[in-house]
């Protein structure tokens, strides 16, 4: 139960229940607080935290483009995740990292002072009601009228809360429509991403995303295009009109909760088999790459020790 877990806050373990903020505090009324969510994991010799430098690294180039200041280093960041999981007792689950302004304030400039830094954990199995998240068995998808933000008018390369917006009312379409996922269009109509992951498209046995620029650096998609290559996969990164949703022979969704996620369905197209060959390739593999059954990506997991 969440009650029961254990959060790291500015150097303290405290009681789930006691990790509040005041409803007037600038990162709840602003939205300035940014995030990182990653994946624990299960592996042969413990529990091991995926790619941990990329998310450590990214919050902190995040608080970079916003000018803003975390409370700690890299270091003291990495190891306070680690004790977090290890007061945790935690095998698998997700970890999130919130660094968060505490003080109330009513101006739209956030506070001169350092972010608070708050990680918490937590398993969809035992500790939420209804853990869709790790729905693996595939997704339906419509094209959305929200288009995704525009790099001219935010840096959406940076993981901030403000940001979530655009996707939380994207998937509210979709929903209404009947959909379970959402795919985005940037401001010029090719395809961004979807609400809060990236989309592959698999045609002609080559692998498809939208380049970097108007889409997050998402370190799951980077995760697969490194996969795809190790395996022989010749990836494609670029501007991809919507017609490709229609010609593709498969297409799925990933992000940190779920890795390879496939699509049966986008607007009234069905795929006839899914996940299709290549999807199922890219997915059993990283699979064994999170289980550390692949030698040449065991530097991606962080063991948390005892």
């Amino acid at each position: 139960m969440l009650k029961d877990r254990i959060v790291y806050l500015n150097g303290n373990f405290i009681p789930w229940n006691q990790a509040t903020v005041h409803i007037m505090c600038h990162s709840f009324s602003r939205g300035s607080a940014i995030f990182e969510v990653l994946g624990l994991h299960r592996i042969n010799s413990g529990t091991a935290i995926f790619r941990l430098d990329e998310h450590i690294n990214r919050l902190f180039r995040t608080a970079k483009i916003l000018g803003m200041e975390l409370l700690l280093p890299r270091d003291k960041l990495y190891a306070a995740v680690l004790n977090t999981v290890k007061n945790n007792s935690l095998q698998q689950g997700f970890i999130k990292i919130v660094c968060f302004y505490p003080q109330v304030a009513f101006e739209i400039s956030p506070p001169k002072k350092p972010l608070d830094v708050s990680i918490f954990i937590f398993d969809p199995h035992q500790d939420l009601d209804n853990d869709n998240i790790l729905n693996k068995e595939g997704t339906t998808i419509c094209i959305s009228k929200w288009r995704k933000l525009d790099p001219q008018t935010v840096p959406i390369e940076a993981k901030v809360a403000a940001n979530y917006l655009n996707g939380m009312i994207a998937r509210a379409e979709a929903e209404k429509r009947g959909f379970e996922n959402v795919v985005m269009l940037d401001t010029q109509g090719f395809i961004a991403e979807g609400s809060t992951n990236s989309i592959f498209l698999i045609k002609d046995n080559r692998l498809f995303t939208p380049s970097l620029g108007t889409v997050l650096e998402s370190i799951t998609r980077k995760t697969l295009l490194e996969v795809a290559k190790h395996i022989k996969i010749e990836t494609v990164e670029g501007r991809i009109r919507t017609q490709l949703l229609y010609e593709a022979d498969e297409i799925f969704m990933s992000g940190t909760p779920v890795k390879v996620l496939p699509v049966h369905r986008i607007e009234d197209r069905l795929f006839d088999r899914a996940p299709g060959p290549l999807t199922r390739k890219l997915s059993d593999m990283v699979n064994k790459i999170v289980e550390g059954k692949v030698e040449g990506f065991k530097h991606w997991l962080f063991p948390v020790g005892e």
